[in-house]
């Protein structure tokens, strides 16, 4: 792919790791490239970051076509700069833009876009411990019209933030509050894809939560309203009676990255891991007589964020003492030992970006 490069006349600098949080820094620079029905996906670019120019009436405005990927890079201790399973970011964008009727990409084409944006603003990538470069590639409708049809034209992009360690003082369990009222997805929709609707609707419960004094909720399916699905915005895995259960990818659920690789991982220890339906009266009953071991979201932003209290019709449960468990601990340790290049990557999960 030929990607054209207009380098920013005004960089900036990499602030102090303790000044960069969470998605409020940004690079020098942003890749773009253009769709439309004749050309198909064309005019690769980089260019410097900054605002960009849409018709008030394209078709993402008003009818939510967009999805998008989150991803990271890490500098390891050799200087050399590296991804965490990008073909499998790749892959779930292509599904996502299948199901919201946008443009696919080529994963080959979406790998090396993401690299050739990294290589240029590689002295954003921060290398204290506990720090990433957060990588967000997009793609979204830009049909300048508001007839509702199939999508003509679109735009995809990568824009790329320096973020500080998610945990500044450390893992600590967080409060969760099952959600009885609000479903996050359900089976036939968009649940599955990575979709900015999915999470504009969960905001109302998990503003409820905080309200309340809890970190996020716990969903349940949207159809039967009995089964955990995620919690938060992360996938979910408990342990029961020495089993990992993890509720099953039935449609309604992200199929996350962190999850999978934390399943792969799991067996790969010789531990039980279980895929399947989980009610919400089983999770409660294991926590009411103690078989409930340990609870901990997954995702890319946090890896592993431990539970360590469950709130369900008014009565709380607290999980493992309100203490991390050692299973998650020992996933926390191994997952971000590959990914920070402390640990053999045994896997194949890191893709070499540059050295």
């Amino acid at each position: 792919m030929d990607i054209a490069v207009t380098k920013n006349p005004n960089p900036g600098t990499l602030p102090p790791s303790d000044k960069l949080g969470f998605g409020s820094v940004f690079t020098d620079h942003m890749f773009v490239m253009d769709y439309s029905d004749s050309k198909k996906w064309h005019n690769a670019r980089i260019v410097p970051y900054g605002p960009i120019a849409l018709s008030p009436a394209a078709s993402v405005f008003h009818y939510a076509n967009e999805v998008f990927e989150g991803m990271k890079a890490y500098k390891w201790a050799d200087g050399s700069i590296r991804l965490f399973r990008p073909y499998e970011n790749a892959r779930r964008l292509q599904a996502s833009c299948e199901r919201l009727s946008l443009p696919q990409i080529d994963e080959n084409i979406f790998v090396e876009a993401v690299k050739a944006v990294v290589e240029i603003d590689k002295n954003w990538v921060p290398s204290d411990p506990g720090t990433s470069l957060y990588i967000r590639p997009f793609t979204f409708s830009t049909d300048p019209e508001l007839a509702l049809h199939g999508i003509h034209q679109a735009m995809f992009m990568i824009i790329l933030s320096p973020s500080g360690s998610y945990f500044a003082e450390g893992l600590k369990p967080v409060k969760i509050m099952l959600e009885t009222v609000d479903v996050r997805a359900v089976r036939g929709g968009t649940g599955y894809t990575k979709c900015g609707g999915n999470y504009a609707a969960s905001n109302r419960a998990g503003d409820r939560a905080m309200e309340k004094g809890y970190s996020q909720v716990l969903w349940l399916d949207g159809v039967e309203r009995k089964y955990i699905e995620e919690v938060g915005a992360m996938n979910v895995m408990f342990k029961i009676n020495g089993k990992i259960v993890t509720p099953a990818l039935t449609g309604s659920i992200l199929p996350g990255i962190t999850r999978k690789s934390c399943v792969e991982m799991l067996k790969s220890w010789g531990l039980d891991v279980e895929e399947r339906l989980l009610s919400a009266e089983e999770l409660f009953n294991a926590a009411e007589n103690g078989k409930l071991e340990e609870a901990w979201g997954v995702g890319t932003a946090a890896v592993i964020s431990p539970i360590g209290e469950l709130s369900y019709k008014g009565k709380s449960y607290i999980v493992n003492d309100f203490k991390i468990g050692e299973t998650e601990q020992k996933l926390y340790d191994a997952l971000t030992g590959i990914q920070w290049g402390k640990a053999p990557d045994t896997f194949g999960w890191t893709e070499l970006v540059c050295k």
